[in-house]
């Protein structure tokens, strides 16, 4: 194409907005792109999709966390990362729209939500300093110079020394579409390239940060678990009845729910991974490696573990089989005692790789239960994203305070002297877990034939066990539900009752109670602050 050519007035096909918006979302792609790469650095952490998502969870009230949990499940994140997407296309938009006419505000723009999403990585509670600000600075800067180029392109190229009045004989131009004279070899050159590199850029970024993981990946395949000194008795041939639609005794990997706020699940190379142990009381600190841990006597356990965030009759619950080293005996080896034997510290405060912490009553940990730090879960390394190399377990509490995941910390403290992430932002110190039970079958809605039908579902009271549950028809009486054998009273127990079923509508509700003789209680209560309550119920139509 010559010069001639490219002086000439552009298409009129394409309006000068709609470049503009073109633009906008390459120099946001180019933005995230090189911020992605630039975050190799500093850890997945610090990319501002993660970091802006990471300070949004941070800064959601209770309530609306509770919501999202019910309403996405476990797509939470994906649901919360998808959105900062869609409001950074939008925003991309509107700024190559502004920077058609006003190139340095239209590029200010894009400097502005850098700055934000710097600000968002250095106020994580994993923050690693100003070094964690890099990603989103440096892409901001690669987008808005991006941008201020594109935008160029879109001007009229008026030829040197022209600086005489138009010529009224030229044709008129659409306010609205190109200047006459745009750059469009230039525009058309200036994105593909843009286009080109921010792919390569974000390529290069995901495989050098999966480099990252590797090491993670292969230090788990190289685990060899030991046998545990005090192994788990094997589950009672009756504690898990064949029943279809019932919940399995032993929780799959692959099913056993996950809530925490982690937008990336951290990748931890077991063999560089340390715990420190200290604080208030602890007259012999200690460090911990992970093979440390290995070489001690192991317990394994089959415990239930229960979310806060578990609405009645929620899937927030599920048993393992977990390996560990038992958490009093560390404790006791640095100098710990409980509160009741005088001893300083009422909360042991437990830090995550990802910043979280969580803060569980010392009493509750050294009375004799199976707390522990696991090491293991069904029979192999805890999955990545149910804590490996090292989580916590603490059977009776909800999870908030005590199943501290990707463990790097323990630190003794009191309740007075520090609250804890959830704690902070209103839930309740100390959590234990309520008497509750579940219909896993018939489902809600369910049609079933006339005839004898078979209900069935779980019940859990860890620490307390379970000692009846009783199911009722519409406003019939409580009938006695057969219970199933019991494994622990630290796992929930499943339950099934026949029921002869007549056509009609009919709802169905579960009650259960514990060995302390404590009912389940009617009144429904929200999660906030220290767990739901009430009664499930179904509701199913009889054929």
């Amino acid at each position: 194409m010559s010069d001639d050519e490219k002086d000439r007035p552009g298409p009129r096909g394409l309006p000068r907005a709609v470049l503009g918006a073109v633009s906008g979302v390459l120099a946001g792609c180019a933005a995230l792109a090189v911020a992605e790469f630039a975050a190799v650095g500093a850890g997945p952490r610090s990319a501002p999709v993660i970091a802006v998502g990471g300070a949004a969870v941070d800064r959601t009230p209770a309530v609306v966390k509770d919501w999202a949990i019910r309403r996405f499940g476990t797509d939470d994140k994906l649901v919360l990362q998808l959105g900062i997407l869609g409001l950074l296309t939008l925003l991309a938009l509107g700024l190559g729209v502004l920077a058609t006419r006003h190139r340095r505000a239209g590029s200010g723009g894009v400097l502005f939500l850098g700055a934000v999403g710097a600000l968002a990585a250095t106020s994580r509670p994993d923050a690693a300093g100003w070094a964690d600000a890099v990603p989103s600075a440096a892409g901001a800067a690669a987008g808005a110079l991006l941008l201020y180029v594109l935008a160029g392109r879109l001007e009229a190229a008026r030829p040197q020394g022209d600086e005489g009045p138009a010529d009224p004989a030229e044709p008129s131009v659409d306010p609205s579409g190109p200047a006459p004279g745009w750059d469009r070899r230039g525009f058309v050159a200036a994105a593909s390239a843009a286009a080109v590199a921010s792919a390569g850029a974000a390529g290069a970024g995901r495989w050098l940060n999966g480099l990252r993981g590797r090491d993670a990946e292969a230090s788990r395949e190289r685990v060899v678990l030991p046998r545990p000194g005090s192994a788990a008795p094997p589950v009672p041939e009756t504690a898990g009845p064949p029943v279809p639609g019932l919940s399995p005794f032993i929780t799959p990997n692959h099913a056993f729910y996950r809530v925490d706020t982690a937008l990336a699940v951290p990748r931890v190379d077991a063999t560089a991974w340390r715990l420190r142990i200290h604080g208030v009381g602890v007259r012999r600190p200690a460090v911990h490696s992970f093979d440390d841990l290995l070489g001690r006597e192991l317990i394994e356990r089959n415990i239930t573990l229960t979310c806060v965030s578990n609405e009645v009759g929620g899937p927030y619950v599920g048993t393992a089989r977990f390996l560990g080293v038992r958490l009093a005996d560390l404790l006791a080896e640095c100098g710990v005692v409980p509160p009741s034997r005088g001893g300083p510290a009422d909360q042991l405060v437990a830090r995550s790789v990802d910043g979280m912490t969580f803060g569980t009553p010392v009493e509750d940990v050294l009375d004799g239960r199976d707390a522990m730090l696991a090491v293991g879960m069904n029979g192999e390394p805890l999955p990545f994203a149910h804590g490996f190399p090292v989580r916590m377990v603490v059977p009776g509490l909800y999870g908030y305070v005590s199943a501290c995941k990707w463990i790097r910390e323990l630190e003794l403290t009191t309740f007075d002297a520090y609250d804890p992430y959830w704690v902070a932002r209103g839930w309740a110190r100390r959590a234990p877990v309520r008497t509750q039970s579940r219909i896993d079958t018939p489902k809600p809605f369910a049609r079933p034939r006339a005839g004898t039908v078979l209900i069935a579902g779980v019940a859990w009271a860890q620490r307390r066990g379970i000692a009846r549950v009783e199911v009722r028809v519409d406003d019939g009486p409580w009938r006695r539900a057969r219970l199933a054998a019991e494994d622990t009273r630290d796992t929930w127990r499943q339950w099934s009752l026949p029921w002869r079923a007549t056509a009609g509508r009919h709802t169905l509700t579960v009650r259960a109670t514990d060995r302390a003789g404590q009912l389940q209680t009617e009144r429904r209560t929200r999660t906030v602050p220290d767990g739901a309550t009430g009664r499930h119920s179904v509701v199913v139509t009889v054929e």
